[in-house]
């Protein structure tokens, strides 16, 4: 049976990390596996990998093969170095205190690096804040200004009629001061000149007044009617005399 150091993959769309296990060659990607050895997350800057170094030093020195990308992560973490060191040793070209010595040597190098690189990349990304910081600051004074610029006719039109609009009412003010300067004239006008006395009026003629009848007029008209058969017997005497 081959065994196969290979990556397992875990997580969600477009979020995925992975297992790094020791798993039969002849099994599915994601099936059955014999050992866990590790894990591997590729979303970080630089990718984060925990592994059994141990472990996968064991399966690397009985033979165990390897994908490219557990090849991969196997060197970058030393399990790959420190198995051809301890293969020096087995040939009696190194101690087991060489190996030691220059792995750790080695470690040094490799974390002084990723911490150099992680430096950079911090730096990196202050400077790249920054930038974008600027940019968006010289975009938005730039949009100001463009919208100043695009509002300033109206500005001008709106400042043109306020100044008609102030005319006009200083006119209409003068217009009104005028009017009521001459309706004072007119009212001094007036009440210094005479005043027209009002004609007399006519007195009415008395009545005159009906004749009254005085008790005195009543005998008179007796007296008439008594003289009145008088008349009539000095007319009947005539014509008496006038037969004879």
């Amino acid at each position: 049976m081959a065994t196969r150091i290979r990556l397992q993959r875990h997580g969600k769309k477009n979020k995925a990390f992975f297992h790094i296990v020791a798993a039969d060659s002849r099994s599915k990607r994601d099936g059955k596996f014999i050992e866990k050895i590790g894990t591997y997350n590729p979303n970080t800057n630089p990718a984060t990998i925990d592994i059994n170094f141990n472990a996968a030093l064991k399966w690397v020195q009985v033979g165990a093969e390897m994908t490219e990308t557990a090849r991969a992560i196997m060197s970058y973490k030393g399990v790959l170095y420190k198995n051809h060191l301890l293969n020096g040793v087995k040939k009696g070209a190194l101690t087991a205190d060489q190996v030691e010595e220059k792995f750790n040597q080695w470690l040094a190098d490799k974390d002084s690096k990723i911490t150099g690189k992680q430096d950079n990349l911090a730096k990196n990304a202050a400077a790249d804040k920054a930038a974008r910081m600027k940019a968006e600051v010289d975009a938005n004074v730039a949009r100001a200004k463009a919208i100043e610029e695009k509002n300033t006719p109206e500005v001008e039109e709106v400042a043109a009629e306020e100044v008609a609009t102030e005319e006009a009412a200083t006119e209409a003010e003068e217009s009104t001061e005028v009017a009521a300067e001459e309706v004072v004239a007119e009212e001094v006008v007036a009440e210094e000149a005479p005043a027209e006395e009002p004609a007399p009026e006519e007195v009415p003629a008395p009545a005159e007044e009906p004749a009254t009848e005085t008790p005195e007029e009543v005998p008179a008209t007796e007296e008439a009617a008594t003289e009145a058969p008088a008349a009539d017997d000095a007319s009947e005497s005539t014509e008496e005399t006038t037969e004879a």
